[in-house]
């Protein structure tokens, strides 16, 4: 007879609700009807691509620029409400975006 089975006898009319088991996987990143948009620059010489649009939450884009950066194997920051990566990544970017739902708008060069 374990614990449980014990409660019951002691307490038969309370009823046990289950317990919403939370998945620690990723929460869905909300996904915005505008583009968002890609573009390629310059700092100092060195080539950066820079995503900026993004209309839900600071957080999902920080997630966001955390799974880029991880899967490209590059640097990069979020400052501003936009994404900063290190190098010439527009087209893996932009297919890793499209893959996930987004639309995705190329600007510049």
């Amino acid at each position: 007879m374990d614990l449980q089975d014990q409660l019951k006898n002691l307490f038969p009319d309370h009823k046990v609700e289950e317990e919403e088991q939370i998945k620690e996987t990723e929460k869905g990143i909300w996904i915005q009807d505008d583009p968002i948009i890609c573009k390629y620059e310059k700092r100092k010489g060195k080539p950066i691509t820079i995503l900026e649009g993004y209309t839900g939450a600071d957080e999902d884009f920080k997630k966001l620029a955390k799974e880029l950066k991880t899967t490209l194997s590059v640097g990069g920051s979020f400052k501003d409400d936009r994404i900063i990566i290190q190098g010439d990544y527009r087209d893996q970017i932009m297919n890793i975006l499209k893959e996930k739902g987004f639309k995705v708008k190329r600007v510049g060069g």
